[in-house]
């Protein structure tokens, strides 16, 4: 013979108990504490790998136009633009640590598009003045980005 346990099913008091709050679903609490993010924040672990790559990208860009290899500019240029852009998906807009990383991202994005615009084929002198403007800008960024880190955000 085969037991059959009943299916629990919310009643009438369960209900009421869930509206008076003396009893609520377990997904509840930490959405209403704040504990649970509903924006595409990144978690910290994912956010220092972005902003790691986003380092080391762009050292390495300037580091190759030091050397003439326009090729390595432009590749470098496209992989910082990448992790700029996942960066700023990210990023919450009521955090103020990262209302100041924006507009530092979105620069090195806009410098990056002028590295893929002249292309490989042109001086490499011509396309590293951009990539360090790029530079700059990740720099500043990642001063705030750090802060976006460390504030817990």
């Amino acid at each position: 013979m085969v037991k059959v346990r009943p299916i629990p099913t919310l009643n009438a008091g369960m209900i009421a108990a869930m509206l008076l709050g003396a009893v609520s679903p377990t997904w509840l609490p930490p959405l209403v504490t704040g504990e649970v993010s509903l924006a595409s924040e990144l978690p910290r672990p994912k956010l220092q790998e972005e902003t790691d790559g986003l380092i080391k990208d762009v050292e390495e860009m300037v580091a190759h136009g030091g050397m003439g290899d326009t090729k390595a500019i432009v590749h470098h240029c496209g992989e910082v633009s990448k992790h700029a852009e996942i960066i700023l998906k990210s990023l919450l807009p009521t955090d103020p640590h990262g209302k100041e990383a924006q507009p530092y991202l979105l620069e090195a994005i806009k410098q990056c598009r002028r590295v893929a615009e002249l292309g490989d084929r042109v001086d490499p002198g011509a396309s590293l003045n951009p990539a360090i403007k790029a530079r700059t800008a990740v720099r500043e960024a990642v001063k705030h980005l750090a802060a976006v880190r460390e504030s817990g955000a």
